[in-house]
């Protein structure tokens, strides 16, 4: 349960910078790793170590395609390369699947929530047409300086459409490796074990 208390910690913590400021610091995700390797080297020597580094690998294949492609920020990707420093190789894996689902929702409502439904009807919109109106302008241009003059034009312009709002990915990482916890053999039972007494405690306390 050491494993999954502090990396729980660095969840809640990465979830509250990147709710408040829209940023994971640094630090925050480079003591999580240091940490992580420092734990695993304790516990599990070499073993460990190495569970660590596959942890920090499978994130890394993961999630840089990911960063390249703007779906995720950079903090993200740092955040679960500590993650999966704790968390090794499978784990990380079923988190990230996880993760990428729980986005789907999680971005929806946090954008609903900061513009509202008329602003993020009017959001969508905007890309949309844009995008159209981008399209269409490239393919007609004929003249090469121009069309490159649009399509410099073209991605500044996307880039202030698609940026103007943020929408932070931390709720759906945390709420990702939550369930892929839940749902592992090893750490599961575990969870369940130390939760239900006080679950039970607190339903009698309610009768």
């Amino acid at each position: 349960m050491v494993f999954f208390t502090l990396t729980l910690l660095l969840l809640a913590s990465a979830l509250y910078f990147d709710l408040r400021y829209q940023r994971i610091p640094n630090k925050l995700c480079l003591a999580g790793l240091l940490a992580a390797f420092a734990l695993q080297a304790y516990d599990n020597q070499w073993l460990g170590l190495g569970q660590a580094v596959l942890g920090v690998g499978a994130a890394l294949a993961l999630l840089l395609p990911a960063y390249y492609f703007r779906y995720l920020g950079a903090g993200d990707v740092k955040l679960m390369v500590a993650v999966g420093a704790f968390s090794g190789p499978t784990l990380l894996f079923w988190s990230v699947v996880f993760g990428l689902i729980f986005g789907t929702f999680t971005s929806f409502f946090i954008a609903l929530y900061k513009v509202g439904w008329s602003g993020f009807i009017k959001m969508i919109s905007r890309h949309y047409i844009y995008s159209e109106k981008v399209y269409t302008d490239k393919k007609s241009d004929t003249d090469s300086k121009s069309n490159s003059k649009a399509v410099t034009s073209g991605k500044a312009t996307k880039g202030k459409v698609a940026g103007a709002l943020q929408v932070p990915y931390a709720p759906a990482l945390a709420l990702g490796w939550l369930l892929a916890c839940l749902l592992s053999p090893e750490i599961g039972p575990e969870i369940a074990a130390a939760i239900a007494p006080k679950i039970e405690a607190l339903l009698t306390s309610i009768k």
